[in-house]
């Protein structure tokens, strides 16, 4: 349910990941070519298993933005996704800001990404989250190629200000975006309004590094005085303090680094402080075989 009051207690969040690995992201994109992917060495599939039995022992499913990349690599690990009851969709191919491209190079991305994802979990790829919520408002073309591509829903759009995303004015919570090319559901990142500033609550380094308490009351004050769910979010790398460290300046160190050994805790004791379920499933969206 989209919109309107629900009772006390009933409130389901959603629980995301972005599944990627720690030399994909978009920060490391001046020191990391993608042409040397290949060359490193992947963690994704254990880290993504190790949060699978973290979801497993919680009895949550999740929705997990799988990167084409990956799918193609690692087919297995998606299947098992699927699998287990989760929601997969679309983190895109090669995790490029979106505003870095053009609306072929897109269309081109998420269509092999589409593809890639759903051989490998046999499941419809109905949702896609842009690499660093890049979907802002030089690139909302980007909503006209999802609906022609086929994805039901977005979650690429965060309400906040930051150096690299964010449209600070959009709405804060779920909401339909009707296009020349048809309509598509907004399901942004997760904020309180405080102050007439919205505040990233969803998860991310924004997890990692702030004290606890603070997701823990921005949840609980979306849930329980908004009546509205809260979008969480994490990657596998997140939860892996002992990956290698690439070198990058200080800000992108602190942002990347800082609070890796806390994330397999608080995320455990999240999974007990508040419900959740997968994307599709919190918004009532079309069957999928995600639980």
């Amino acid at each position: 349910m989209i919109g309107g009051q629900r009772a006390p207690g009933t409130i389901v969040n959603a629980m995301t990941v972005d599944v990627e690995d720690y030399f994909h992201v978009s920060a490391f994109d001046s020191v990391v070519s993608r042409a040397g992917w290949d060359a490193f060495d992947s963690r994704v599939s254990r880290n993504t298993e190790r949060l699978l039995e973290v979801f497993d022992r919680a009895g949550v499913r999740s929705t997990f933005f799988v990167l084409g990349w990956v799918a193609d690599r690692f087919p297995s690990l998606v299947r098992r996704i699927a699998e287990q009851g989760h929601e997969v969709a679309s983190h895109g191919y090669h995790h490029q800001l979106l505003y870095m491209l053009t609306p072929r190079q897109f269309r081109e991305d998420i269509r092999s990404a589409k593809a890639a994802i759903e051989n490998a979990s046999g499941q419809p790829v109905l949702g896609f989250r842009a690499p660093s919520y890049s979907i802002i408002e030089s690139s909302m073309w980007a909503i006209d190629v999802l609906i022609e591509e086929g994805h039901t829903y977005d979650s690429s759009i965060f309400p906040i200000h930051h150096d690299r995303y964010g449209i600070p004015c959009s709405p804060r919570h779920p909401y339909t975006l009707r296009r020349p090319s048809g309509s598509l559901l907004e399901v942004p990142g997760s904020t309180v309004r405080l102050g007439g500033v919205n505040w990233p609550i969803a998860g991310g380094g924004y997890f990692r590094q702030l004290p606890y308490a603070w997701t823990k009351w921005g949840i609980d004050r979306v849930n329980r005085i908004e009546r509205e769910p809260v979008v969480f979010y994490t990657h596998p790398w997140e939860i892996d303090p002992d990956q290698p460290r690439i070198r990058v300046g200080a800000t992108t160190r602190l942002r990347h680094y800082r609070g890796l050994e806390r994330t397999s805790g608080r995320l455990t004791r999240l999974l007990e402080d508040f419900r959740f379920a997968p994307i599709a499933s919190v918004m009532d969206l079309a069957p999928s075989n995600a639980a």
